[in-house]
């Protein structure tokens, strides 16, 4: 297995365009080079195989740097989420101990605190102008730890997903042959860098030698100009940025002629969303994978996308899927379990949490935490979060489906629903909606709307209007923090 792609890629394509950075594409020629200086300038602080380098920042060139560095000279990339508290972010660090922590001006404050030694970006450039040669690469194996990515938990200390070299290659060929990617194809990397998701496009198009676009920082506007600037051919976010690409005023403007498709990722994207698109004459399919099993886990064709339209697809090529009961026996189709998945893409455990690696990884499999079902052709459909389904008086149920169910509703724009306490029924449901721009929808008339597509005990006994929800870094609603806001009596309510 190659572990320096950077080096690689030079030699096989140094001239043609690799990123796209505020303006300027660099070549894999020119990425190798910068890849090279940051290893010279790591180790020339005394940093080698097995250090944490952490980067807190929005997106930046430098986070590929540092990726494409690893194999030059074996230190682990551990980027921070820039959204979390100086508290957080100093909990985090004392957990996974880095040797450096590279930040942007807007985080400078936050990475000092944490004690650990920092170069700001700001000065970034100016160094690797100057840096010395890189040292000769040291021996990796296939299972050294390339990555530590933290797990995107709403409540506690997140969790560091060892992320083996391995990992990201098996990614990476499972997403190019699986998805049928080409050399000329662009994504533009819009998500966090800090996230899981850079592995979805970053990481398989650098390896097939295609072109990335990296935007500083999600903004709606920006998106859609660097879409048609950079001649995007696939287009990857979550469903809440989908939306947000949707609504605005240059969505019916923007020249997609280029696209191939959309893929969404990191929960089920609604179809109302997805129709906006198909309305532009982009096809539109949904995504599933995690942190811990390189992103990309399932993959179908368009066709097939259009006829399953709430499926995720079946395994990708280097990949096992199960829908499981707690027991571990296989459920039957149509049956709700947990997902497990199996292969080389699934990652090595968790840094410094034996406890917790050996919940997630039994008898060669991952166990998501996500409720799953398979029907008889074998197409996988998420049915949420474990820890998301709720009992009421008995019965399960599955807030996915009734979100689902919300967006249909013509004054519905986002929301979210979760279980709550109940004196008579256990738990019952909550609905937090947040309504179309102009339009104040009736809480008594949405459960009257959900009555005639739901069984009666999935209708939410609470319904409140709200704003805006809560959002992760990475675009994710965080319920943990609804169920604080809400039963605590805040917000508007029904």
């Amino acid at each position: 297995m190659i572990h320096d792609i950077a080096r690689r890629r030079a030699e096989l394509t140094p001239d043609r365009p690799a990123v796209l950075w505020q303006g300027r594409w660099y070549s894999y020629a020119e990425m190798d080079r910068r890849a090279a200086a940051l290893a010279g300038l790591l180790a020339a602080r005394g940093l080698g195989k097995g250090d944490r380098v952490s980067l807190l920042a929005l997106n930046h060139l430098a986070h590929l740097d540092l990726l494409l560095a690893t194999a030059k000279l074996g230190v682990i990339y551990t980027p921070f989420n820039h959204r979390l508290s100086p508290a957080e972010t100093r909990a985090i660090a004392a957990y996974v101990r880095p040797a450096l922590m590279l930040a942007d001006a807007d985080d400078l404050a936050a990475a000092a605190s944490t004690g650990v030694p920092v170069l700001p970006l700001d000065a970034y450039e100016a160094e690797l102008a100057n840096a010395p040669a890189a040292p000769e690469p040291p021996e990796l194996d296939d299972d050294d730890i390339q990555m530590i990515l933290f797990t995107g938990g709403t409540t506690g200390l997140p969790k560091g997903a060892m992320l083996p070299y391995r990992q990201g290659f098996y990614n990476a060929v499972n997403t190019v042959l699986s998805w049928g990617l080409r050399d000329d194809d662009c994504v533009v990397q819009a998500t966090p860098c800090f996230h899981a998701a850079v592995n979805a496009f970053t990481v398989p198009l650098y390896h097939l030698g295609a072109r990335i676009a990296l935007e500083h920082a999600f903004e709606p506007g920006d998106y859609l100009r660097l879409v048609e600037e950079a001649g995007a051919t696939v287009l990857f976010l979550v469903p809440t940025m989908f939306k947000m690409v949707a609504d605005h005023p240059a969505f019916g403007s923007t020249d997609l002629s280029a696209v191939r498709w959309a893929i969404s990722g990191g929960a089920p994207c609604p179809e109302p969303v997805q129709r906006a698109y198909r309305e532009r004459g982009v096809r539109f399919k949904q995504g599933y994978g995690l942190t811990e099993a390189g992103v990309n886990c399932f993959a179908m064709s368009l066709d097939e996308a259009e006829a399953h339209p709430d499926s995720v697809g079946k395994p990708i090529l280097h990949a096992r899927a199960a829908v499981r009961r707690a027991d571990g026996t296989a459920c039957e189709p149509g049956e709700v379990g947990e997902l497990t998945l199996a292969g080389p893409h699934v990652f090595a455990g968790y840094f410094e949490r034996p406890d917790e690696t050996a919940e997630a990884l039994r008898d060669g499999w991952l166990w998501t935490g996500d409720l799953a079902v398979i029907d008889d052709e074998g197409f996988v459909t998420i049915a949420g979060r474990r820890k998301e389904m709720f009992i009421s008086g008995g019965e399960n149920v599955f807030p996915v489906e009734i979100e689902n169910a919300l967006y249909d509703h013509p004054e519905v724009s986002e929301c979210a629903v979760l279980g709550v306490p109940d004196a008579r029924w256990g738990e019952v449901g909550l609905a937090v909606v947040v309504p179309r721009e102009g339009c104040s929808p009736d809480p008594d008339e949405l459960r009257a709307f959900l009555g005639e597509r739901l069984a009666r005990y999935k209708v939410p006994k609470h319904v409140r209007l709200a704003e805006q929800l809560p959002k992760s870094g990475a675009g994710k609603i965080l319920k943990n923090e609804l169920r604080a806001v809400f039963t605590s009596g805040d917000g508007r309510s029904a």
